[in-house]
């Protein structure tokens, strides 16, 4: 009598962040085994410069439990703080972030953080790439629908491959 080799199914949703507060990248991808994973959602959530800052950082917080309870992600990897020309501006997406870490905490999704170079070195192998290098990149490493995606929703779908990669290299080295 010949044996069936049992299979074992092994899912896994990422919610990937690129934090920001006038837009927010979001995106989930799946895991699946070994195979290539899918973006099963992306958006930009956006925010008015009109409204009051208070305000647009509760956009956030509430748009992000809305995503959050439809798609149940297992964990989540937001992208570092990387201060550019502006204190300011990153003093505010501080203030983002700390919305995001809140609201993954109050539902329970583990985050783990990622340093800019870092999410580019495992999209391209180098750690000074572009925008486009990025852009031209996803495609050939997840399965995605083929509509035209903002930067920010790019951003967020190249955190979810970092953190789906590392993710990979520990449950391989245990």
């Amino acid at each position: 009598m010949s044996r069936i080799p049992l299979r074992y199914t092994v899912s896994m949703k990422i919610l990937g962040i690129d934090p920001g507060y006038e837009r927010c990248g979001i995106a989930i991808i799946e895991k699946q085994n070994r195979s290539k994973e899918t973006v099963v959602f992306s958006t930009c959530l956006r925010t008015s410069s009109k409204d009051e800052f208070s305000k647009r950082l509760a956009s956030i917080g509430s748009e992000l439990e809305a995503i959050i309870a439809e798609h149940k992600p297992d964990t989540a990897a937001i992208e570092e703080l990387y201060f550019g020309k502006s204190s300011t501006t990153g003093l505010k997406v501080a203030e983002v972030r700390g919305v995001i870490r809140y609201v993954l905490e109050k539902n329970s999704i583990p985050c783990t953080e990622y340093h800019p170079s870092a999410i580019k070195i495992a999209i391209t192998g180098y750690g000074s790439a572009k925008k486009e290098d990025i852009a031209f990149m996803i495609p050939k490493l997840v399965q995605c629908e083929n509509a035209k995606k903002l930067d920010d929703e790019l951003d967020a779908i190249a955190v979810a491959i970092t953190h789906g990669t590392n993710a990979n290299r520990r449950a391989l080295t245990g």
